[in-house]
């Protein structure tokens, strides 16, 4: 799978130059709204700007006229404008990536990095087949064997991004309950550990394990995922889920608390050495 961003990063990129077109002008959305004499209004800018609604390259190029961009600009804004319409590789399973985790996994195929803290499941880049059906399998609503089936292939898709050419630098921290609560069999969750032990071997993946002893930490209200990206100009974002949808951070100072308790983790657990031994000794202990 190609990690060039795709769909949901050029939209993200997009909704953000034209918010810092506006501002750079010194216009509001209404003034914005009446120097466009009644081509869309100030509630279509603003989705816009908030990515709640996507463009057509018509109405961009009405905007590109009041901020007075150049044609150099411009050209690269219209491009932003027609790929954001591209359907992304997740669209192909349908039902199996629901409405509110498409973004996120549209993310994630752009993503240069994940920094992530596991509270009580191995993170899904992590996850075995044998362990992530078992997980399913618990799930009040998980769906028929093909519908699981479809989960899984998806689970596997995204699971790419961890050996293509320029593969995602990942970071996890995973609660020492992560590893001692059994998904599955013993002998599914002993593959499951031995599994995440031998993907410390790669030089893009780094896992750390946060024993208990460690006592209280600034995690302690639940997981989260940090997203980082390649070009500056597409800022961090911090994402966080729950059983029916989730919670994207992309102001500065959320995103910035949310590095800053990783990094307290990071302090606070085991070393990358240490932690495998752990996920060793916890697989050999079932």
């Amino acid at each position: 799978m190609s990690s060039r961003p795709g769909p949901t990063v050029r939209a993200r990129r997009l909704r953000y130059e034209l918010r810092r077109l506006r501002e750079q002008c010194g216009l509001t959305i209404d003034q914005v709204a009446e120097r466009a004499e009644g081509d869309f209004g100030s509630s279509t800018i603003s989705r816009w700007e908030t990515g709640d609604r996507k463009i057509r390259p018509t109405d961009l190029r009405v905007l590109l006229d009041i901020y007075a961009v150049d044609d150099a600009k411009r050209e690269v804004l219209l491009t932003l404008a027609r790929e954001t319409r591209q359907r992304g590789w997740w669209h192909s399973y349908g039902k199996a990536v629901p409405d509110w985790f498409q973004f996120f996994v549209g993310l994630e195929s752009g993503a240069a990095s994940i920094r992530t803290y596991a509270a009580e499941l191995i993170p899904g880049l992590l996850q075995t087949e044998s362990y992530h059906r078992a997980f399913l399998g618990a799930a009040p609503a998980a769906g028929n064997e093909e519908e699981i089936a479809r989960k899984i292939a998806v689970r596997t898709a995204r699971q790419e991004r961890l050996a293509d050419d320029s593969p995602i630098e990942l970071w996890a921290i995973l609660n020492e309950a992560v590893i001692r609560r059994v998904v599955g069999s013993t002998e599914t969750m002993r593959e499951q550990l031995h599994h995440v032990a031998d993907m410390t071997d790669l030089p893009h993946i780094s896992i750390q394990v946060l024993p208990f002893r460690a006592g209280a930490h600034p995690a302690m209200d639940g997981s989260f995922t940090i997203l980082g990206f390649p070009e500056a100009f597409d800022p961090d974002v911090g994402y966080l889920e729950n059983q029916t949808g989730s919670l994207y951070l992309e102001e500065e100072h959320q995103v910035r608390r949310y590095k800053l308790i990783h990094e307290h983790l990071v302090a606070k657990a085991l070393d990358p050495d240490e932690s495998r031994a752990l996920l060793t000794r916890a697989a050999d202990e079932l």
